[in-house]
């Protein structure tokens, strides 16, 4: 294991008719894949311009899709595989597997839009006297964790996809006594409304779609 910090990007394959599943009634099949896209570039290019270490691209449902081949190419990142399961154990099986190769990892959605690049820097930074960091978000999830340590049992239990997740994480993180720096609440894209809230405050091309 190397001291370094790592950013890990979780990402689906921008196939239309599963990818962003719910822009589809604003943006159709093909424009949310193309929505799903431009948001894990826009992810890729914080998590390199936040300049912490090394930034891996993790696959959903595998690394074939040609979309990710390109971004390997265009931002240097290493691609991945995500496990089967829900979220919170393809979270846990990331870190397990980073945390053997990397002191610190953060770890991302790829439409966490509002995250910036200096974000994922303090997410980092304060992993020098804390055990955890997290970024709620808007609707009730979060948008970044990082840990220093394997921390599998925050991801066992919370009720993925509510709006409870962050307060059962919290509840966790207090009864395992983590030292926890909570960042910035910011937002992610779910809905249209998160879409054209990302467009008007410029955190997303105008032609993205």
């Amino acid at each position: 294991m190397t001291e370094s910090t790592a950013v890990l990007v979780f990402a689906r394959a921008p196939v239309a008719g599963s990818a962003k599943t719910r822009l589809m009634p604003a943006l159709g099949a093909d424009g949310a894949a193309r929505a799903s896209a431009a948001l894990t570039r826009r992810a890729l290019h914080s998590a390199v311009e936040a300049g912490i270490g090394p930034v891996e691209l993790w696959c959903a449902p595998d690394c074939g899709h040609s979309f990710f081949a390109d971004c390997a190419r265009e931002f240097g990142v290493t691609l991945h595989a995500q496990s089967a399961g829900d979220v919170g154990q393809r979270m846990a099986q990331a870190f397990d597997d980073a945390l053997m190769r990397h002191a610190r990892v953060v770890l991302i959605g790829a439409d966490a839009v509002s995250l910036q690049a200096a974000d994922l820097a303090a997410a980092a930074a304060v992993l020098r006297d804390h055990d955890a960091a997290f970024a709620p978000a808007e609707d009730g999830g979060y948008l970044l964790v990082a840990l220093r340590s394997r921390q599998p049992a925050l991801f066992d239990g919370p009720t993925w996809g509510t709006p409870s997740v962050w307060t059962q994480t919290r509840d966790r993180l207090d009864a395992l006594g983590l030292r926890t720096c909570v960042l910035p609440t910011g937002y992610d894209v779910d809905h249209p409304a998160d879409w054209q809230r990302a467009l008007r405050e410029g955190l997303l091309e105008g032609d993205a779609c």
